[in-house]
């Protein structure tokens, strides 16, 4: 599903009217259909015993919340409406759709006091606030009175639902100044908008759900950020030959662990080995190696890495023997692992997956060129702390505009990039970014991101397309990045089932591992129901 800014959301607006003759009236009557079929979804039909209230602004975000209304009442619900600003104040389409509401049942107060809304709720009560205030429309920051209505709702104690997004919130960075609407539901109007995933969004909008206005199937093919779905995944997993060689499903090779951190690598290993690896190889410094033959399963080769950097020639030269490469897991920050790292990129010719001390070691300033000059293709997996320190962007900055520092530093060095966090950012080497937004506090422990690598490693060890030496970089880049978009979300559906079978407080690493054939049902379960409606 296709994301926008505020300025493609007017322009889509633009061509849906000038090009398909699709006009905003059209698009507020869907908005009222599906919206009010979306809330009455969301209670579950049950019957209320006060009122439904809307929240009314100037623009079109109240035409929307008005045709909802409208639709409610048609519905049997009471509906009432408080504007806030004067009936003299009121553009054409809204003063259509208030008198529209108005026949049809819906109670209309003009006020312009908090008071005047307050006193009205303390006293009759409410069952749920529609905000349709300002959506992506709002002027930041925020005038007095609006802030202490918005202060006055989410203290009320009743479910809040958002129309298009949480009034207060920038549809573009997500960012509040002062205060804004604490949504449980936002019903977004035809497309997703930025301010939804990025920054205070998500924390505001709660649930977010999309509303089928009517725009041409074409515009969500367009554009370049999109929100990850199992659509896009559909011809992704390819059938297994039950008459195949393990080496047909990928030899992978995690390299990682120091001190008291062997467990990273361990995690990693298993993760790639239980998403269909034919073979998987872990190895960490020489040091460490009894400390790593403790932890791992027995289907696992191991290896060392020899502490003597002279010593090194026998690796490199194995590297060939590959079809993937998972470094950095516990790797540690040193000169040695850094040393490491590098000539990995300069020696082997498959997938590589960078991941934590594997990006921690190097900065985008002193080792641009091992990736710009490199003939095969790389994945980093920072954090946004990581991420941060190795582009030089400010944490602060980058919270605010993931997309643009992500998109930016994915041109530079022209690498596959997964910027991970409760709303994870995939950018692409072909210019695309896809959010992952599948919040869920029990991914907050420790070894989390040490699966995810070693999922990435190894499904891209077992696709045959981006392990062809033969094919281009672009070509290699291609296959690569969709595989990357499965491991991504795979690893959070592992996370959501792991919850659910363990809760978020006791799940941990291993739960996510112990998910994956539950997970694979799923997206199996998905992906038939997928090539059925087609």
């Amino acid at each position: 599903m296709r994301i926008v800014s505020t300025t493609e959301m007017k322009e889509l607006e633009r061509l849906a009217d000038e090009k398909f003759g699709f006009s905003e009236k059209l698009i507020i009557e869907n908005a009222g259909t599906s919206g009010a079929n979306c809330v009455e979804q969301w209670f579950g039909r049950k019957s209320f015993s006060h009122e439904i209230v809307f929240l009314v602004g100037k623009g079109n975000n109240g035409s929307d919340g008005m045709a909802i209304a409208r639709n409610l009442v048609n519905k049997g619900y009471k509906c009432r409406a408080f504007v806030f600003f004067a009936e003299a104040d009121c553009k054409k389409d809204l003063l259509e759709q208030i008198n529209m509401a108005k026949s049809f049942g819906v109670f209309v107060n003009f006020v312009d006091e908090v008071y005047q809304l307050s006193s009205y709720l303390d006293e009759v009560g409410a069952d749920c606030i529609v905000d349709c205030l300002f959506g992506t429309g709002v002027q930041l920051p925020l005038s007095n009175f609006m802030y202490d209505l918005i202060e006055y709702i989410n203290n009320f104690g009743k479910p809040i639902i958002a129309l298009d997004i949480p009034s207060g919130v920038s549809g573009d960075t997500g960012e509040i100044q002062g205060n804004a609407i604490n949504a449980d539901l936002t019903l977004v109007i035809g497309f997703p908008k930025l301010g939804h995933y990025i920054a205070h969004g998500p924390r505001q909008s709660g649930t977010i759900k999309v509303l089928d206005v009517g725009f041409p199937r074409a515009f969500s093919l367009e554009g370049d950020k999109f929100l990850l779905r199992p659509d896009y995944m559909v011809d992704l997993v390819n059938p297994r030959d039950k008459f195949a060689d393990k080496k047909v499903y990928g030899h992978s090779l995690v390299l990682g662990g120091s001190h008291g951190l062997t467990g990273a690598p361990a995690l990693a290993a298993q993760a790639s080995l239980r998403v269909g690896s034919g073979l998987v190889t872990v190895a960490t410094w020489e040091s460490q190696y009894q400390e790593l033959l403790q932890r791992l399963i027995p289907e696992l080769m191991t290896g060392y890495i020899p502490l003597d950097t002279n010593k090194w020639s026998r690796l490199l030269v194995d590297l060939n023997k590959y079809s993937s490469v998972v470094i950095g897991p516990g790797l540690a920050r040193s000169t040695r692992a850094r040393r490491l790292v590098l000539e990995i990129l300069n020696n082997f010719d498959g997938p590589v997956i960078l991941d934590a001390d594997a990006i921690n070691v190097l900065n985008f300033k002193e080792d641009k060129d091992a990736f710009t000059l490199r003939n095969a293709p790389t994945v980093l997996t920072p954090h946004f702390g990581e991420f941060a320190k190795f582009s030089g962007v400010e944490y602060s900055e980058l919270e605010k505009a993931p997309v643009r520092y992500l998109k930016n530093l994915v041109d530079q060095i022209g690498c596959t990039v997964v910027l991970k966090g409760p709303c994870t950012y995939l950018g692409c080497t072909d210019g695309s970014v896809y959010f992952n937004y599948r919040p869920n506090d029990g991914m907050a422990t420790a070894g989390a991101g040490d699966v995810l690598a070693g999922i990435l490693g190894g499904l891209l060890g077992q696709d045959l397309k981006v392990k062809e030496g033969g094919a281009s970089l672009l070509q290699r880049y291609n296959a690569l990045n969709r595989t990357v978009a499965f491991s991504i979300y795979l690893h959070s559906l592992c996370g959501q089932i792991a919850a659910n079978d363990y809760g978020v407080r006791a799940m941990g690493a291993q739960s996510l591992i112990t998910s994956l054939p539950k997970a694979f049902k799923n997206l199996d379960d998905q992906f038939d129901k997928i090539y059925q409606e087609k």
